[in-house]
C-alpha cells in the first residue's frame, strides 16, 4: 500500500469513529434530557357532586346572573361556590326560564273559549333544571277579518294621482 491511500483511509476510519463518538453522545445527552415523571397522585375525595341552584338574573328576568353551588364532605376544602349562568331572553318564562320546549302550530280556535292552544315537548333543560315534560299554552284568537290586498290599492292610488294631473 503506498503511504498516500493509508492515509486517507485512516482519515476516513478517523472520521467515521469521530462521527460513531458524536451520534453516541448526542443519544445519551437526550435521554439524559427526559427525566421520568413521578405518577400523578389520585387524590380521593369524600366529596360530593356539586348541586346547582337556578341561575338567578342580575337585572330582570333574562340575561346575566349567578348560581349557588354547594357540596357535602367531611375533607371538602370549598363547600360552596358561586358561578356565573345565563338565562336566554328569548325562552317561554312562563315554564321556567332554564327549560327550553319545542312547541307545535298553533291549534284551530276553540269559538267556546275563543282561545287557541299548543303543545311543546322538552328540548333541553339547563344545569339539571325541574322541568314539565310536555306543556300547555294558549291565547286569545286573533280577529278572522280577512286582509285588503295591497297592490290593488296602491294602484289605484297612482291611478287617482294621474287623473288629478291630467285635470289640472
Amino acid at each position: 500500500m503506498q503511504p498516500q491511500q493509508y492515509l486517507q483511509q485512516r482519515r476516513k476510519f478517523a472520521a467515521a469513529f469521530l462521527a460513531f463518538i458524536f451520534i453516541l453522545a448526542a443519544v445519551d445527552t437526550a435521554e439524559a434530557g427526559k427525566k421520568e415523571k413521578p405518577e400523578k397522585k389520585v387524590k380521593k375525595s369524600d366529596c360530593g357532586e356539586w348541586q346547582w341552584s337556578v341561575c338567578v338574573p342580575t337585572s330582570g328576568d333574562c340575561g346575566l346572573g349567578t348560581r349557588e353551588g354547594t357540596r357535602t364532605g367531611a375533607e371538602c376544602k370549598q363547600t360552596m361556590k358561586t358561578q356565573r349562568c345565563k338565562i336566554p331572553c328569548n325562552w317561554k318564562k312562563q315554564f321556567g326560564a332554564e327549560c327550553k320546549y319545542q312547541f307545535q302550530a298553533w291549534g284551530e280556535c276553540d269559538l267556546n273559549t275563543a282561545l287557541k292552544t299548543r303543545t311543546g315537548s322538552l328540548k333541553r333543560a339547563l344545569h339539571n333544571a325541574d322541568c314539565q315534560k310536555t306543556v300547555t299554552i294558549s291565547k286569545p284568537c286573533g280577529k278572522l277579518t280577512k286582509p285588503k290586498p295591497q297592490a290593488e290599492s296602491k294602484k289605484k292610488k297612482k291611478e287617482g294621482k294621474k287623473q288629478e294631473k291630467m285635470l289640472d
